[in-house]
C-alpha cells in the first residue's frame, strides 16, 4: 500500500495545468502562496485578491470556498 506525499509534494501541481488556471471570480493569473491551512494559489489582481486552498495537489477553484486576501 502506497502513502500519498506529504509537505511540499503533497502540493505540487502539473506546470501544464499550473500555466492554465484562471481566478474564477475576475480570470487573472494565480500564483502560489501559503495560508493558514497550507499551500494556496493567490489571485494577482489587487482588487480581486482570492486565495484559493489547495488539497493533495488539486486545486479548489471554487469562490465560495476562496478566502480573501486583503486585509
Amino acid at each position: 500500500m502506497t502513502q500519498s506525499p506529504t509537505g511540499p509534494e503533497a502540493a505540487r501541481i502539473e506546470p501544464w495545468l499550473r500555466e492554465i488556471l484562471r481566478c474564477p471570480q475576475c480570470h487573472s493569473e494565480l500564483v502560489d502562496g501559503t495560508g493558514p491551512t497550507g499551500p494556496e494559489l493567490h489571485c494577482t489582481d489587487a482588487a480581486c485578491a482570492r486565495a484559493y486552498r489547495v488539497d493533495d495537489g488539486i486545486p479548489v477553484l471554487l469562490v465560495d470556498e476562496s478566502r480573501s486576501l486583503a486585509n
